[in-house]
């Protein structure tokens, strides 16, 4: 599923392209602004997104054997909560979409 699908799954609920378009970038937007400002997104249920930090480190280059310096970084993370993984592992049903 990509974003396109999941506008579409939620404009069933919501009524309309337009505004199921809308929602999908203010939550998306709000997340991603939220994480990348240092702050943990966590949503009850479903999981939690926040910012990590990767130390620098030395690498080494599998074809040429050379070392190379990999500068520190940060990159998001996501961490299931317990209901979704219940979910994905069959121990839990899926909600039926409401109309």
């Amino acid at each position: 599923m990509n974003k396109r699908d999941l506008i579409d799954a939620i404009s069933g609920r919501l009524g309309d392209k337009k505004t199921a378009t809308e929602a999908v970038n203010a939550v998306l937007d709000t997340i991603q602004s939220a994480v990348a400002q240092g702050d943990k997104v966590a949503i009850t249920g479903f999981g939690v997104f926040e910012k990590s930090d990767r130390p620098a480190r030395t690498a080494r280059n599998p074809a040429t054997g050379a070392t190379i310096k990999v500068p520190k970084t940060s990159v998001p993370k996501f961490r299931p909560g317990a209901d979704f993984k219940a979910l994905v592992n069959g121990e839990k049903k899926a909600s039926a979409a409401k109309k």
